[in-house]
């Protein structure tokens, strides 16, 4: 069956304004362009939107859509398998929350005693399991499932004090890193201290810290489409910027 954007819009439940943004992004072409100038999609764009609108169910960038979606190697079927894992993730974190708050709702009634700790437990292990959907495979991959259950677990105990200096130094780093951007200088000293504030951040969630695997960390902001959308977001170049910073930071020379 074929539809044009009005009807495919209804469809799905989106604007016609966001179809036609997709197009031109070139994240959903149409099949083709009737004789009247409009847009006509068939099956396969049909199912492209759905996966599409998945990976926006689940907080995914557009500019990382495109980049997943548009890869010689994306299969259809196997993002699907993931989606429904990442979906199953999500409910079992939602189911967390509300419990977390249930267990609130009786601790302010008297009915039970709950610590400060438990009463965050529900939000760190959202982190955790948010960090696996996200890039657990390439971080075991990569680091091995050791060094990952070490960096969960230390997440896991991580107190509020703790949570909110790292909330904090995540601000600084965005901050000093767009005013170094500015300057143009990876060696410059606003650079560096943004490579030492990203030095900072790591360290709560990394239990052993080593200046190559800084580097390399650095090096998959820019080779991995999802982390150089989220540095480049208000700036393009950024992600490049902090990598060669913390190379210079680390000493660790590029590949």
């Amino acid at each position: 069956m074929e539809y044009t954007v009005q009807k495919l819009g209804r469809l799905a439940g989106v604007s016609t304004r966001t179809l036609r943004y997709y197009d031109e992004v070139g994240l959903l072409k149409p099949a083709r362009m009737n004789s009247s100038g409009y847009r006509i999609y068939g099956q396969a764009e049909v199912d492209r939107l759905q996966q599409i609108l998945f990976y926006r169910e689940l907080g995914v960038s557009l500019e990382s859509i495109n980049a997943i979606m548009n890869d010689p190697s994306f299969d259809g079927n196997a993002a699907l398998r993931q989606h429904k894992e990442q979906l199953l993730d999500k409910r079992k974190q939602l189911d967390m929350l509300i419990a977390n708050v249930e267990q609130t709702i009786a601790a302010a009634e008297g009915r039970m005693t709950m610590s400060d700790k438990a009463k965050f437990e529900g939000f760190k292990q959202r982190m955790i399991d948010e960090n696996e959907q996200k890039h657990g495979k390439e971080a075991r991959e990569k680091y091995g499932d050791d060094a990952v259950n070490k960096s969960n677990a230390k997440l896991k105990n991580m107190t509020q004090e703790e949570h909110e200096r790292v909330t904090q130094l995540a601000e600084e780093i965005k901050e000093t890193l767009a005013e170094a951007f500015k300057q143009g200088d990876p060696a410059g000293e606003l650079a560096q201290k943004a490579a030492d504030l990203h030095r900072q951040w790591l360290t709560f969630y990394w239990s052993d810290y080593s200046k190559e695997a800084h580097a390399n960390l650095s090096q998959m902001y820019v080779d991995d489409a999802r982390f150089t959308a989220y540095y480049d977001a208000d700036q393009p170049g950024t992600a490049e910027f902090l990598r060669d910073a913390i190379h210079v930071y680390t000493g660790v020379s590029k590949p």
